[in-house]
């Protein structure tokens, strides 16, 4: 973890089957039902009463301040897979081994550097038992499956080029909070191991960074194109995913740091859509987990 004692650290637990810690009590859930309902409705008001803007790409200084922030993420990333005893983030590996997912947020409270602009870092967390690290990386080299292992949010997935442990591939990918947005995306992905006396096959670690993003309209449609620059509304700029994985304890730990740019929130809406576009990567990353866990016990 980034060593900056301003940093939040919010974590999120769910099992990894997806089914939620049992320690409410029913008023406490009926509550909370209340207040999403109502949150919702907000979301949903203010969707339709404000048109969703075409805004311009990143600004240079934005752009700038999401790579200067990714290289200090990979430079600790490249330390801590150098460490033989703190290879992944320090979680509790009993509760991860119970079966729960810890979800934690990153990004710092208020980033400087990102006008017109919101950086998004979470990390993740699981522990699939009984896989191996070997069964981790065919899951992730096989991309042309990603539509099957993460539908709905993977549409279609294909490899443009591969040398060795380095692909270039496109995905299309959809998402729906409130409304649905389709992206057409490419990837530069590489996989390696640690290499102390030779590669560790017990641990390794990917570096997915993105290199296009372009906003679909009218996705599946005959109308279908995509937006250029200046006429996307900001739903993504830039997506980067790290993921590291480690055997032990007769299964395998596996862990997921997305780092990602979006559109900033228009002046005055903070107070009804912050949270719920803040939602967005976390509930992407713990689909994103939850999936893989699953693909790995069939």
């Amino acid at each position: 973890m980034l060593s900056n004692s301003r940093w939040s650290n919010v974590h999120f637990m769910t099992h990894c089957d997806g089914s939620l810690p049992v320690n409410k009590s029913a008023d406490t859930l009926s509550s909370a039902l209340r207040r999403s309902l109502i949150y919702f409705a907000v979301i949903a008001a203010v969707a339709v009463s404000v048109p969703c803007r075409a805004v311009a790409a990143p600004r240079p200084a934005a752009a700038a301040s999401f790579n200067a922030y990714v290289n200090t993420v990979e430079s600790r990333l490249a330390q801590q897979h150098r460490s033989a005893g703190g290879f992944l983030a320090s979680e509790d590996q009993g509760r991860l081994r119970n079966g729960e997912l810890m979800i934690e947020k990153l990004a710092p409270a208020s980033p400087q550097g990102f006008p017109g602009a919101m950086l998004h870092h979470w990390r993740g967390t699981a522990f699939a038992p009984g896989a191996k690290a070997a069964d981790f990386e065919h899951l992730m080299r096989n991309f042309n499956a990603y539509p099957q292992y993460y539908a709905p949010q993977v549409v279609q997935a294909k490899i443009l080029s591969q040398q060795g442990d380095h692909y270039q591939v496109v995905m299309r990918v959809k998402q729906h909070h409130v409304i649905t947005v389709v992206m057409d995306t490419a990837y530069d992905v590489a996989f390696a191991h640690p290499e102390a006396s030779g590669p560790d096959t017990r641990r390794g670690y990917s570096l997915s960074r993105s290199t296009t993003i372009s906003e679909i309209e009218s996705a599946g449609t005959p109308k279908e194109h995509a937006l250029g620059p200046g006429e996307d509304h900001g739903f993504l700029w830039r997506l980067n995913t790290y993921w590291s994985y480690e055997e032990g304890d007769g299964g395998l730990y596996v862990q997921i740091e997305s780092v990602s740019l979006t559109r900033a929130i228009p002046t005055g809406l903070g107070w009804a859509i912050g949270p719920f576009v803040e939602s967005v990567p976390r509930e992407s990353l713990e689909f994103t987990l939850r999936a893989t866990c699953n693909a790995l016990k069939k």
